[in-house]
């Protein structure tokens, strides 16, 4: 009877340790999906952290070009602004000469000739 013990002992024993096999197989796994998770979220954290710098550059440069714009459009409507006050006050002095050679003639200009705003600029200087 001992040998059919034995036989029944080692059939017992490859079973559990296949069983055993399985089992360690099956935590092998399941650790090598936790470390593929983990790796994969670092990795990804690792990409995110090299891409900042990288935004950061471009949001600069993209800023750097809109204040650019920003300051030319700014230069062409000083530009502007200060050609249409010449052209203001080329104006105001020809509309003065030719008042006063009115005057030296005797005609003195009708007051519905003259706009509101400049009599109020001739009433106040401002």
């Amino acid at each position: 009877m001992s040998g059919a013990w034995g036989v029944a002992a080692a059939i017992i024993g490859s079973i559990l340790g296949a069983l055993a096999l399985l089992g360690s197989g099956l935590f092998a796994a399941r650790a090598t999906k936790a470390a593929a998770r983990t790796t994969a979220e670092a990795q990804r954290a690792t990409a995110q952290a090299a891409a900042e710098p990288a935004q950061r550059q471009a949001d600069l440069t993209a800023f750097k070009e809109i204040r650019d714009e920003m300051k030319a459009k700014i230069e062409r409507q000083d530009q502007r602004i200060d050609k249409l006050g010449g052209l203001v006050l080329a104006y105001s002095w020809t509309v003065d000469k030719l008042i006063h050679r009115m005057r030296d003639r005797g005609i003195s200009p009708d007051p519905g000739d003259i706009h509101e705003r400049v009599r109020e600029h001739m009433r106040t200087g401002t």
